[in-house]
């Protein structure tokens, strides 16, 4: 069985003289960054030398790349980890990985749809939904809204509060 891998971020640019790579993550948690031991470029295996992050960046030293010119060759390349070793949550905090999917239904049964993108807004998540008619409704992830999420059953409950609809 093939392993499934996750990406992180994205190596942007180069940092310094010695190998660091300048990193645009893809995650929202930067710290996940200090709690791998390794990560995976082009099927690569590197192991983590160093983290520090910079203007919303990771910086990374990465074992093996030494010099500028090294670090160059890994410019606009994906950087991987396998979802196996992605860091346990905390109860009630979801990765968007196993939200995608997750059939979305009112607390009386009544099926919206299913989430299909999970983005930021300035103080919550919001879960887009695509209806059976292709309409796609937005639904605040906050806990008047989210009664429930189970991920066994796939599926979110929650309450359609005034004026969401």
């Amino acid at each position: 069985m093939e392993r499934k891998k996750i990406t992180i971020g994205r190596i942007v640019n180069t940092r310094g003289l010695k190998g660091e790579v300048k990193v645009l993550p893809m995650v929202d948690d930067l710290d996940l960054f200090e709690s791998i031991e390794y990560v995976m470029i082009d099927g690569k295996k590197f192991e983590m030398e160093g983290t520090k992050y910079f203007k919303g960046n990771a910086i990374l030293k990465l074992s093996g790349i030494d010099t500028i010119e090294e670090a160059e060759n890994y410019k606009t390349k994906k950087i991987d980890i396998f979802e196996e070793d992605l860091p346990a949550l905390e109860e009630g905090v979801y990765y968007v990985k196993d939200l995608l999917g997750l059939t979305v239904e009112t607390e009386e049964g009544e099926k919206l749809g299913k989430i299909i993108d999970v983005f930021k807004t300035g103080s919550n998540d919001v879960y887009t939904v695509k209806q059976a008619d292709g309409k796609e409704i937005y639904l605040p992830a906050i806990k008047d809204v989210v009664q429930k999420i189970d991920l066994k059953e796939k599926k979110v409950t929650v309450k359609l509060i005034e004026g969401l609809l």
